[in-house]
């Protein structure tokens, strides 16, 4: 009776204490809804931190959520996005973990996905906003729901656009205005996206030219972009001017105002009047900051995550004759572009954005360059090259960080637990990709909210990582140290930054840095393409020798390689379609022959070592020389696809090195991952494909493929990996991160070493190769010299016919990393301890013969 007694009291008083808590929490919300300030606002943030932590059962966390969606409007409409979207991803994390659709009818789409998804496309985090659109349309379709139906296509068409996704933004409006329920404002918009998709698109145009029609008249908003596409900016101006008169300007945002004249300005500047430019831009940059002194450019600090500041001061870059001022104007698109791209948490969101950054870093270059060739400082050109090193392989250069930091603290479970939430993103990335190619919507949905949930977890973790491990603010690579490895590796620098109308080449021994501009004109430009199509088949380069000789020796000269020749060993940091330029194949003179054993080809002079950052060659690990090879060999006997010659090249494998072989139906791709770590060597002699534009890179083993974003999901320590198979270092090219490679994802998942494949190779060959490789692999101990001294033992073959000693046969293969010495051969030594033995001989004989003689022998 006693222990009755207490329980009913603790029910009874729980159930007091419940009902109190949630009222609190819906009395807090309301009580600040009536009057939204920064004051009660504060007021609301002190009671949500009482609340969080007595939370326990669903009806309090029905009105938890309730206090955080008005709490991400408030911040919303306060203008603070990443705040509003953290605020946001809360209030659909606590809808999710409690399962509060079980339980609730609530409208999570237009109370928190709708203005997430937006917030999303604002930041320019693209994938978690097509994610997250995608999901609500998809609960969408499930409930029936065709106001968010086309909500939904509004802003999943918008996002495309954005993205330059013009058919898909299209299709998807047009579809949109087919849904029943359309209001007059939502077909005016979707109608608006597909006026400027088609504008954009010239064979829609051509294929439907009454796509733009609205009763038979273009609208002002369609003639504005029509006349913006045939950049005709006098028009523009005034169907912009005339569009902008209809709109209430009482209905806008701040942001919306800095947009409209930041676009004003544009167009102004297309016209050379940069007066009224710099007062739009400015007007621009008072929307969004009211304190702002139209004197001065505003300061780091007063700045937040808006991509409208980005495209400001890149304009007013422009208008700057001072170069001081020009590179302060774009240190301030580079500070928010980082801003933006903090909460991103994937790859394919920051990719998108390197585009623009790279555009940026071209004009820096240029402005750098013009200055040094009227001054000759050098300190311009160590600027120039800070600027191109900023962005390049930026997003690999993030992961090894990460994994670097991990392997000093290896206990730490914020990291630990970081990496595994990234390799988890990359696994369901990959899924994605094969569920969308299979156009499994049910598994799309399921993925996407599964990346959102992972997304929202590494934003959290990114947090707590940066407070305890605060990233250093100066991350430009030292030239002093830069050089100094240099001089250890007798060795020159050569980097590329292919830019859109310049390419420009940065060559760094120990000792000096000089800057050279190569303009990309259409001779040039048709030179680098016909040069990487000689090595589209075996047949090119024989069909025409003298043509391809004379294309070899030129391209080495307009690509200023000759400029290395004084160095025996080379680093490569090529950059764009050079990432397709075999350079051991250019010629260091002009030649008639037609013996190609006897043509001077760089291959023969000197070392080379590509890479994808100088950073990348700075921070090299030593390369340790390990004997123990795993090769797979799937060889796809009784098939079409068959590697006839891939058996001996296991054979020469074995003969060289202390090696174990995954052969037929053992190469399957999970046995040779799990096994890879055991060995210091991964060798694949397979297939591969350089992908397509839906289907990434990926490699063969018997049972299925290796794609590329497989790869991102793996930690491998292999000293050394080498891709026996076609295309591993092709992929799509991004600006800025590189070529979306396989040799990429072996770098993204930790080696440091690379052996890889330009095109598609013949399997003869590749054995005849692979032979001498491992050959003077053992031999060297070094994968640097070996590849180099594989290509000359091929040329110096007398057995091979000069027909198959084309550079097609022979230069497919480059290598990526460390610039290991040869190791002295065993007559070195031996020669080494003979000079030893004589020397202490020599000693012995003056100290027997002084002790002999007395001290005045």
């Amino acid at each position: 009776m006693k222990y009755s007694l207490v329980i009913l009291l603790f029910l009874v008083f729980g159930s007091s204490f419940s009902q109190d808590l949630e009222e609190s929490i819906y009395v807090a919300t309301e009580t600040f809804n009536k009057n939204r300030t920064t004051q009660t606002f504060s007021d609301l943030l002190k009671n949500e931190a009482e609340f969080s932590s007595k939370l326990k059962t669903k009806d309090h966390y029905f009105a938890y959520l309730f206090l955080l969606v008005n709490k991400a409007d408030y911040l919303y409409q306060s203008n603070q996005q990443p705040q509003a979207i953290t605020a946001y991803e809360a209030a659909l994390d606590v809808y999710n973990t409690q399962l509060l659709n079980k339980t609730f009818v609530y409208d999570i789409t237009e109370y928190c996905l709708k203005p997430l998804g937006i917030l999303y496309h604002k930041i320019g985090d693209y994938t978690n906003a097509e994610n997250t659109i995608k999901h609500y349309i998809f609960l969408a379709e499930k409930q029936k729901n065709n106001p968010h139906r086309i909500s939904g296509a509004i802003n999943l068409a918008n996002l495309y656009y954005t993205l330059g996704k013009f058919n898909a933004a299209l299709n998807i409006a047009k579809n949109g205005l087919d849904i029943k329920g359309a209001s007059a404002i939502q077909k005016q918009a979707l109608q608006q996206v597909i006026n400027k998709s088609a504008i954009q698109n010239n064979s829609e145009l051509k294929k439907n030219p009454n796509v733009l029609a609205l009763k038979n008249k273009y609208d002002n908003d369609s003639k504005y972009h029509l006349a913006l596409k045939n950049k005709d900016y006098k028009t523009a101006l005034f169907y912009f001017e005339t569009k902008y008169l209809h709109i209430n300007k009482g209905t806008l945002t701040a942001r919306t105002i800095a947009k409209l004249n930041f676009e004003e300005a544009q167009l102004h500047y297309k016209l050379n009047d940069f007066k009224n430019t710099s007062v739009k831009l400015k007007l621009a940059l008072q929307a969004l900051l009211p304190n702002y002194n139209l004197e001065n450019l505003p300061k780091k600090e007063t700045l937040y995550p808006e991509n409208t500041f980005i495209d400001i001061f890149d304009l007013l870059a422009l208008l700057q004759s001072n170069l001081d001022n020009t590179l302060a104007c774009y240190d301030l698109s580079f500070y928010v572009s980082t801003l933006l791209t903090n909460n991103l948490t994937s790859q394919e969101s920051k990719l998108i954005h390197l585009h623009a950054n790279r555009k940026r870093s071209e004009s820096i270059i240029s402005a750098l360059y013009k200055a040094y060739q009227n001054t000759k400082d050098t300190t311009l050109v160590t600027q120039a090259f800070a600027y191109a090193e900023k962005n390049k392989a930026s997003i690999l250069k993030e992961i090894i960080g990460k994994k670097t930091l991990l392997e000093r603290h290896p206990t730490d479970t914020l990291l630990i637990k970081e990496l595994t939430l990234l390799q988890q993103q990359e696994l369901l990335t990959n899924t994605l990709i094969k569920a969308q190619y299979q156009q499994d919507v049910k598994q799309i949905n399921k993925l996407s909210q599964e990346l959102t949930s992972v997304s929202i977890a590494l934003k959290k973790l990114k947090a707590k990582i940066n407070a305890k491990y605060p990233e250093p603010n100066d991350v430009d690579i030292s030239i002093s140290k830069l050089q100094h490895k240099l001089k250890t590796d007798h060795a020159v620098l050569v980097e590329y930054f292919y830019g859109e109308n310049h390419i420009f080449q940065f060559i760094i021994s120990a000792t000096a840095i000089s800057l050279n501009n190569i303009t990309r004109d259409a001779v040039f430009n048709t030179a680098i393409s016909d040069y990487i199509h000689y090595f589209d088949n075996s047949s090119v380069i024989n069909n025409n020798i003298p043509q391809f000789s004379n294309a070899a020796f030129k391209l080495y000269k307009a690509l200023h390689f000759d400029k290395t020749l004084a160095f025996k060993n080379v680093v490569i940091i090529t950059d764009g379609f050079l990432n397709f330029i075999p350079f051991e194949s250019l010629l260091t003179q002009s030649t008639d022959s037609k013996n190609y054993s006897k043509m001077p080809f760089v291959v023969n002079n000197q070392v080379l070592a590509y890479n994808t950052s100088a950073l990348f060659y700075l921070n090299a690990s030593d390369f340790k020389y390990d004997d123990k090879v795993l090769g797979v060999f799937p060889v796809f006997d009784n098939s079409d696809a068959k590697l006839t010659y891939s058996l001996d090249e296991a054979k020469s494998i074995d003969k060289q090195t202390n090696a174990k072989f995954l052969m037929y139906q053992d190469a399957t791709k999970s046995n040779a991952m799990l096994q890879a770590k055991n060995y210091g060597v991964l060798h694949l002699s397979t297939h591969a494909s350089s992908g397509t534009f839906t289907i990434p890179a990926n490699i063969d083993f018997i049972d299925q493929k290796l794609f590329l974003n497989d790869l991102y999901s793996l930690n491998l320590k292999n000293q050394l990996v080498v891709l026996s198979a076609c295309e591993t270092g092709i992929g799509k090219l991004q600006k800025g991160e590189g070529s979306m490679n396989l040799a990429r994802g072996f770098q993204y998942a930790g080696v440091e070493n690379l052996l890889f494949s330009l095109w598609k190779i013949n399997d003869l060959s590749t054995s005849q190769l692979m032979a001498s490789f491992y050959k003077n692999y053992s031999q060297s101990n070094s994968p640097f010299i070996a590849n180099r001294l594989a290509k000359l033992d091929y040329l110096k073959d007398q057995s091979i016919s000069n027909i198959k000693k084309s550079p097609y046969y022979w230069s497919t293969f480059i290598y990526y990393g460390h610039l290991t010495p040869e190791r002295p051969s065993v007559n070195s030594k031996y020669i080494i301890f003979a000079f030893i033995g004589l020397g202490i001989a020599l000693l012995l004989w003056i100290i027997i013969r002084k002790r002999k003689n007395g001290p005045n022998a």
